[in-house]
């Protein structure tokens, strides 16, 4: 690999490819890897840096993650992020402890001293916190750059070796300047070269596929219509041409009208073979009395692999699956290539396919945010509309309906979902959020319709503003447009009568409630 990187090492945090966001924001080239990586494949991918993640272990713990035997050696900067701080500290010769008092949240942090890895910052200044043990003693030939009252040694630094390490979270929003720390590690402390930008992702991703798939491989790419999809299905087309059909299942999960959109644009704009599959009551049927997300959710990746299975019986000597994974996919899924993350949900194309499964899976976005699947999709000439379309969860409807899946509330919650976004659109909001959804709760209340007494459903409208998916917060929509969202499901939907609003961020709340 001819370009510079600084990869992360990934020790298990939830916000470990939240760091290879940012370090690529920054236009330096970055993979999150496991935390054992041999040296080998770390070198390959010609580092200037390396930095370590956070994760829930403690460096005490039996069978807690360690430092690689390598890296004291490498003669690379290092830049350690919380476990990762931690494990530095205890690794070279410091004292780390769980004391009373632990740290979740926002906190405030004073600098030492002026130190390059805080260049530009103010000496007091507001970080996110979240971690349970704490550095007592430092490592010798390190000394303290920043401090609160409950951290003592809130950031370190040997300039000698060039490690570093903070306690805080500097890849989350929450940290006012974690931006301008990770630049400073990257140029000013690493040397590294601004050279990475997204679209230029393509011609690479183009060349893995043709690796991957041979020259005589066929590829059946499972599109759902949106931008995900459509970029793998594109990037993989110019890899292999017509050794690619595109296979869409109506699984009967989908939003109003979305079945017969997609096929016709699909067709119409970029003449790739497509096979279109109703599968309706097939899905329907599997869901019936299925209440559980995690069970909803991998029922619906092993039926579509079982179809995906038989198109490419009927095609013929087909060996690859296609899909549209994403990094946050991943993360939440805690995939077999993260043997530290903790499960959140399962993502139906990543934790809930079959250990079973005939077909090989190739999967071009695997390492990309969303913002870097749309640049990529724009450099590959898909129309912005189809690239700045809302995300839409594989499993559909299924975990918007919370409760059992039924055909009827299905339709109601289609209905009120398509109103949702119709005054969204007209409001001039739809590209101001970055995701809304209407959900069916499993909740009846009363209510008073022309005089009499109803007890009716109740539709809970969600809205997002978010830079990576990863942290999101609520959007603060007017209420005007609340107000006409909820009169217009109230009176246009049978069987609602109550309509309310999620004000809830990411975390706490996942985006969406299933």
């Amino acid at each position: 690999m001819s370009q510079q990187s600084v990869p992360v090492l990934d020790f298990g945090s939830q916000t470990a490819q939240l760091i290879v966001r940012r370090v690529r924001e920054l236009g330096v080239y970055s993979e999150l890897l496991p935390h054992d990586a041999p040296e080998e494949r770390v070198r390959a991918l010609n580092p200037v840096g390396v930095i370590l993640s956070g994760g829930p272990a403690s460096v005490y713990e039996t069978g807690a993650p360690g430092m690689p035997e390598w890296l004291p050696g490498a003669g690379l900067p290092v830049l350690g992020i919380c476990y990762g701080m931690q494990l530095i500290s205890y690794a070279l010769g410091g004292v780390v402890r769980s004391p009373e008092g632990r740290e979740f949240g926002p906190a405030s942090v004073r600098l030492t001293e002026d130190h390059p890895l805080f260049a530009g910052t103010p000496a007091e200044q507001g970080v996110w916190m979240s971690h349970g043990d704490r550095i007592e003693v430092l490592p010798p030939g390190f000394r303290t750059l920043a401090a609160n009252p409950s951290t003592p040694f809130a950031a370190m630094g040997d300039d000698t070796r060039r490690w570093y390490g903070v306690q805080f979270h500097p890849e989350v929003v929450h940290t006012a300047h974690g931006r301008a720390m990770l630049s400073n590690f990257l140029f000013r402390i690493a040397g590294a070269a601004a050279e990475w930008r997204p679209a230029g992702f393509v011609a690479e991703a183009i060349e893995q596929v043709r690796e991957r798939v041979g020259l005589s491989g066929r590829v059946i790419c499972a599109l759902s219509g949106g931008v995900d999809s459509a970029v793998a299905a594109l990037i993989i087309h110019r890899a292999i041409g017509d050794r690619l059909t595109c296979v869409f299942v109506d699984n009967g999960l989908l939003r109003l009208g979305e079945a017969e959109q997609v096929i016709a644009t699909f067709r119409e704009l970029f003449h790739v073979p497509l096979v279109a599959v109703d599968a309706r009551e097939e899905f329907l049927s599997a869901l019936e009395g299925v209440a559980d997300p995690e069970r909803k959710r991998k029922i619906i990746g092993e039926k579509f692999v079982r179809i995906f299975e038989r198109e490419a019986r009927a095609l013929g000597d087909v060996q690859f699956l296609a899909q549209g994974t994403l990094y946050p996919d991943v993360i939440e899924s805690s995939a077999p290539d993260r043997s530290r993350g903790v499960t959140i949900k399962t993502h139906h194309n990543v934790g809930g396919l079959p250990p079973d499964m005939q077909l090989q899976l190739v999967e071009p976005l695997r390492y990309l945010f969303k913002d870097e699947v749309r640049a990529a999709g724009l450099e590959l000439g898909l129309p912005e509309e189809w690239v700045w379309r809302h995300p839409f969860p594989g499993p559909g409807l299924a975990v918007r309906v919370l409760g059992p899946v039924s055909h009827e509330r299905l339709e109601t919650l289609r209905r009120a979902d398509a109103i949702y976004l119709e005054e969204l659109r007209a409001a001039g909001l739809y590209r101001a959020t970055q995701q809304a959804f209407a959900v069916l709760l499993p909740v009846q209340s009363v209510g008073v319709m022309g005089d009499y007494r109803t007890y009716a459903d109740t539709i809970a409208l969600r809205a997002i503003t978010t830079e990576d998916y990863m942290t999101a917060d609520w959007a603060r929509l007017p209420y005007e447009v609340l107000a006409t969202v909820s009169s217009r499901i109230v009176n246009e939907v049978p069987g609602v009568n109550r309509v309310v609003y999620d004000v809830s961020s990411k975390p706490p709340a996942t985006i969406e409630w299933e």
